[in-house]
């Protein structure tokens, strides 16, 4: 049985969209739900005060930056990194498969696992399936994920097709290494944007005891259109009773897409990292703050948002603190990110719930890919 006693509310008619729950060591989950990424033990700019005043409930670490720094023994002095960050809800810990894809140049992957010269001191660091686990375990994450070998989406049949099988064989390594901790882990199914390599990775891992599964090996090369097949596929393929999570993925639209696909639970940088460079989503639109046709321009950043951000400040400032690259800014801008892509994932639960998601898709994919375009009007979408 799942430690995370999944329960799925709702189907909605026209769609594969779902709205589940599931209980977590530290607190229920409610689905659709997004995850800030919080790598190093924070969301950039955001302090836990924030983060909940805007919605977030299930913060993402990242397991290979924190085996670095701070380091297993003081999560361990701490009981993990609930106490040690001060949050006190849901955390999902990755597993460190990312870094092995994101720094080819920096390491050595065996089947033992990957070697990694370590940046805060230059040691080689093994990072294994067992290291991975035991690592998660300190940190005390709520979910945990078995370490995996992602690879371009476009690469060649050939090497996508290893990669597939040794993240099943780190899978079930993983597994063993879990142990009876009480601790939540998923699989991840790989295989780059092969219909066959996806089926065969769903069919093995599907038969082991994992509480939840993620989908991997998206966004990174692939289209949108090929993104949204290969999710629309590995969900397919997923069961019904278990969360499934998309990893890394992505803007507002790639959300809409995803649990209109069948996805339960995402994370992503965005919303922070976009905010550090003066992008903020909106009701209106994708709006680029830095541009000078905001220089002037009184209103508030959303016209239908209640955030901090929105409420005190106008565009202008915004613009301004963008300009000259302010810290205040992206941390304004970061918190209305975060509670707009909250917002939205409450809007959808509440849309499959109510049973009128199919309509919420179509009035929503319209909206979401909005922006202010090249050469807007001085005041853009109306005044």
């Amino acid at each position: 049985m799942s430690r995370l006693n999944f329960k799925l509310e709702k189907e909605a008619n026209g769609t594969k969209a779902r709205a589940g729950k599931f209980t977590t060591l530290h607190g229920e989950v409610l689905t659709p739900i997004f995850m800030p990424v919080g790598t190093q033990a924070t969301v950039k700019s955001q302090t836990v005060d924030t983060l909940k005043a805007m919605g977030a409930n299930v913060l993402l670490a990242n397991t290979y930056h924190l085996l670095l720094r701070p380091g297993v023994e003081v999560f361990r002095k701490f009981g993990g990194i609930h106490k040690f960050m001060n949050w006190d809800l849901p955390v999902l810990t990755d597993s460190g498969g990312f870094q092995i894809f994101s720094l080819p140049n920096s390491r050595n992957l065996t089947e033992e696992g990957a070697v990694f010269r370590s940046y805060v001191d230059g040691r080689n660091i093994l990072l294994s399936p067992e290291i991975s686990i035991e690592t998660q375990k300190a940190i005390n994450s709520d979910i945990m994920m078995v370490l995996d070998q992602c690879v371009p989406s476009t690469v060649e049949y050939a090497l996508a097709k290893s990669a597939m099988e040794l993240t099943y064989r780190w899978a079930k390594r993983s597994l063993a290494a879990r142990g009876d901790s009480p601790q939540s882990l998923f699989g991840i199914i790989q295989g780059a944007c092969f219909t066959d390599l996806r089926k065969q990775s769903a069919d093995a891992l599907t038969q082991l005891p994992f509480d939840g599964f993620a989908i991997g090996g998206l966004a990174v090369g692939e289209t949108k259109e090929e993104r949204n097949d290969f999710c629309e596929l590995s969900a397919s393929l997923l069961p019904k009773n278990l969360p499934r999570y998309l990893m890394g993925v992505g803007t507002p639209i790639d959300l809409l897409e995803a649990v209109h696909r069948g996805v339960d639970m995402f994370d992503c940088i965005l919303p922070t990292e976009q905010a550090q460079r003066g992008v903020a989503f909106t009701s209106v639109g994708k709006l680029q703050m830095r541009r000078g046709i905001y220089k002037l321009d009184d209103r508030t950043l959303d016209p239908n948002c209640s955030c901090p951000c929105c409420v005190s400040y106008s565009r202008s400032y915004l613009h301004h603190l963008t300009k000259a690259n302010e810290n205040l800014g992206w941390q304004l801008m970061a918190i209305h990110n975060l509670g707009f892509y909250h917002r939205l994932m409450a809007d959808m639960r509440n849309a499959i719930l109510n049973d009128t998601f199919a309509s919420f898709y179509k009035t929503k994919k319209e909206e979401l890919v909005q922006s202010d375009g090249v050469n807007p009007p001085v005041s853009p979408f109306g005044t």
